[in-house]
């Protein structure tokens, strides 16, 4: 699909954007979509940060998919986020493949795709454009600021570097760093694509091909870490594809064939290289390094309002990457509420229907509504 033709909003920002690694990047495009009304004193907004694989269509249709929106459980009327009651948010990331600008974009200089040669880019990156975007739509202070993996990276990190542009946050199944084994997970879908003779060193848009192999085999390694052994059983046990083996490497077993269908399915809306700067991108996540090595500096003062909150059975963020997340809050006496949802439905909880995820949210946020 052609980018350009994306439903929805875009902002081209006015001025070169600041990047952690020392480039100004322009011209930078945020694709974005809204959902509800804003109100008049423009109080009532809530940014929706999108994880790895997320884009900004939250609540609608996907335009390539077909598909629901990926929080469309929570976003809506009625529900968690409330759209007859908040003003919501959701901008593609930078570095994104859905609008926002990313490697797959025209890079000036040449006329020809970016590839590697766009820069490295980093949370406080996309924090740092979320923010133009915020200051272009005239809001001063987000009533929230809300996300989930990725996308809880980000809302930390708004409120560790903005804390007087919100007045809440919810942080879920999300971490103040990237651990080793999750770096480890993205290493070996990074040399999945790279490995792909399609890829050729970035440079396939240019080409007129794609890594589609690769970056399948990618998106299916990380899948099975958004998931929990329980689940997988669940979901698919050992039953058999056909009903009985076949003694040869094809998808004999139900969860292989869903494997590889998760993988060929989410190569016809996702950019390689865009894989590869954004799992880069949480990578170099580490909060506490950019605060002296002490997590608690990052918030000392705050007066935002805090809901962490973390699955029980999700091992890609457990619950004691939340705990950090509460003690360095409660060190400096922040307004931190905390629950561990339990569920077996592993990382991916937060995406699915869980009432009691669903009903903490919503008490918190009016909760803070009622706040003084």
């Amino acid at each position: 699909m052609n980018m350009d033709a994306l439903p929805g909003h875009k902002l081209v920002l006015d001025a070169p954007l600041p990047l952690d690694c020392g480039v100004e990047l322009e011209p930078v495009t945020v694709a974005y979509q809204t959902y509800g009304t804003l109100n008049a004193d423009r109080s009532n907004a809530i940014l929706i940060c999108h994880a790895l694989t997320g884009d900004q269509f939250v609540a609608d249709r996907h335009p390539i998919t077909g598909k629901p929106g990926w929080w469309q459980a929570m976003v809506g009327p009625g529900k968690v986020f409330d759209t007859d009651r908040y003003f919501l948010i959701c901008s593609n990331v930078l570095g994104g493949c859905m609008g926002t600008t990313g490697p797959a974009d025209l890079n000036p200089a040449t006329g020809k795709a970016w590839g590697l040669d766009f820069p490295v880019i980093t949370i406080g990156d996309m924090v740092r454009a979320q923010v133009r975007l915020i200051d272009h739509l005239g809001i001063a202070k987000l009533f929230c600021v809300a996300g989930g993996s990725m996308g809880g990276m980000q809302v930390l990190e708004w409120a560790a570097r903005y804390p007087s542009r919100m007045r809440a946050c919810v942080p879920v199944a999300t971490a103040a760093r990237h651990s080793a084994q999750n770096i480890a997970f993205h290493e070996v879908g990074r040399q999945a694509i790279t490995a792909d003779p399609e890829w050729r060193d970035g440079a396939y848009a240019n080409a007129d091909t794609r890594p589609q192999r690769g970056l399948a085999v990618a998106r299916m390694a990380a899948h099975i870490t958004y998931l929990s052994e329980a689940a997988l059983h669940r979901k698919f046990g050992r039953n058999l594809q056909r009903g009985s083996l076949t003694f040869g490497f094809d998808a004999d077993f139900q969860v292989e064939s869903y494997l590889r269908h998760q993988g060929i399915s989410f190569t016809e809306r996702f950019d390689a290289n865009s894989y590869l700067y954004i799992t880069r991108a949480m990578d170099y996540f580490d909060l506490a390094a950019d605060h002296g090595g002490a997590l608690a500096h990052a918030f000392t003062g705050t007066r935002v309002h805090f809901c962490v909150i973390s699955f029980s059975s999700d091992w890609l963020f457990p619950t004691s990457e939340s705990r950090a997340v509460v003690k360095a809050l409660n060190s400096v006496a922040a307004n931190v509420s905390f629950v561990e949802v339990d569920s077996d439905k592993g990382h991916d909880a937060f995406l699915l229907d869980e009432p009691e995820f669903h009903a903490t949210v919503k008490g918190f946020l009016a909760g803070v509504e009622s706040a003084t």
